[in-house]
């Protein structure tokens, strides 16, 4: 009885340390696929976009590259995940670019234009800062292929602090001006002081908004040729068709006959005085030559 309570208690012990052992084991890989996941998660997307350091203060942008099935339905979805996000767009230039055009007659009234072409999209879109790398993952699962992607983070925490201390300087110019007597000078070193104090808030601005929100410029395009088929009048058949007309042609060619014959007279008319002059020239020349022989039959009898 006692041997065989020894041995119920060492196969309890036994199964409860396999089942401990189990157990640890699906942790583990619980665990590992669960920082496997958010590995490949984080790494989607680089680091730069997500970058968040305490104290400091990051200028982010990024240029993306990429081909994709459709350019306008991917500019609709970016535009659509940029006004999602807080964001706005800034540029957005889709064009088709013509290859070829050709045009074949199907009919006697109909023809067929045959476009082929690739279109393309160059964008900037501005974005909330924090979301960069959000915006990056949405815009990745449009790709087919994906010719570039550069990402930049300038830390400007050292500019941020250079403007603050360039803004108590000129406040600290201010109150010396006012000290001065007031004249001519003094005038002139106000207003160069205000002017410098406002291109100080104005560098200030442009940093602080660059910083809220990050520049991402954006070349989509097709991998392939496109093709539009286009119906449209044959116009070689139309053109041949109304070229030429026997009945019309002839009765203009007798009309502008009868203007040429017309033209003629008036123009005879018009130099009435050389013909008269060369008529009579003709005349008396005429009556010359034959005189001339009469009077030389005369002499000689």
């Amino acid at each position: 009885m006692k041997t065989t309570y020894l041995k119920l208690s060492l196969a309890t012990i036994l199964l409860l340390g396999i089942y401990s052992c189990q157990k640890h084991e699906t942790a583990g890989l619980e665990a590992y696929a669960s920082t496997d996941s958010a590995f490949a998660v984080s790494d989607s997307i680089s680091s730069a976009a997500t970058m968040q350091i305490k104290d400091k203060q990051f200028i982010k942008t990024a240029d993306i590259n990429m081909e994709v099935k459709d350019v306008y339905d991917a500019t609709i979805s970016i535009e659509k995940a940029v006004r999602n996000m807080g964001g706005f767009v800034t540029h957005s230039n889709l064009q088709s670019n013509i290859l070829s055009e050709d045009t074949y007659n199907t009919s006697d009234e109909d023809a067929m234009l045959i476009k082929k072409y690739q279109t393309e999209n160059k964008m900037q879109v501005r974005v909330p800062n924090e979301k960069l790398g959000e915006f990056l993952t949405s815009i990745n699962d449009k790709k087919l292929f994906l010719h570039s992607r550069i990402i930049n983070a300038d830390d400007v925490t050292a500019n941020l602090k250079y403007t603050e201390l360039e803004a108590q300087r000129n406040k600290k110019t201010e109150e010396n001006i006012a000290r001065i007597k007031t004249d001519k000078n003094t005038v002139a070193l106000s207003d160069a002081n205000m002017k410098e104090g406002n291109q100080q808030q104005l560098a200030q601005m442009n940093i602080s908004d660059q910083i809220k929100y990050s520049t991402v410029d954006i070349y989509i395009k097709e991998p392939k040729l496109r093709v539009a088929e286009i119906s449209v009048t044959n116009i070689q058949n139309i053109d041949n068709k109304y070229k030429f007309n026997f009945l019309y042609d002839a009765r203009n060619a007798f009309v502008e006959g009868f203007y040429l014959i017309q033209k003629i007279a008036v123009g005879l008319i018009s130099i009435w005085p050389i013909v008269l002059i060369a008529g009579a020239s003709f005349y008396f020349w005429k009556r010359k030559k034959i005189n001339s022989p009469s009077k030389q039959r005369l002499s000689e009898e």
